[in-house]
């Protein structure tokens, strides 16, 4: 499993991105983060989870997983962003910080 991670806007407007190999992680790793995914029903979420008029000063994150021939980009934001997801938004966020 693959995921791509992109995190744009905040006060300073830079952007972060990250590259995670799932399956390059150690076995607890990988588990952990595949619960996070199952979790946020990262699969079933609408593309665009975005305010109908975004604040500037908010991040937006694009995330991306390729799983098993199935691709899925979800775009979203620090307002919309669903609370089951933000486990793996803040996963991701440390991982763009390493």
């Amino acid at each position: 499993m693959q995921i791509s991670f992109e995190r744009s806007g905040g006060f300073a407007g830079v952007t972060l991105r990250a590259d995670v190999d799932v399956d390059a992680l150690s076995a607890a790793d990988a588990k952990r983060v595949t619960k996070m995914i199952q979790d946020a029903d990262f699969f079933d979420l609408p593309k665009r989870l975005t305010a109908a008029s975004p604040q500037p000063d908010r991040f937006q994150y694009k995330i991306t997983i390729t799983d098993k021939g199935k691709q899925k980009t979800v775009t979203t934001d620090d307002q919309t962003a669903p609370e089951s997801l933000k486990p793996l938004i803040r996963y991701l966020n440390q991982q763009a910080h390493a």
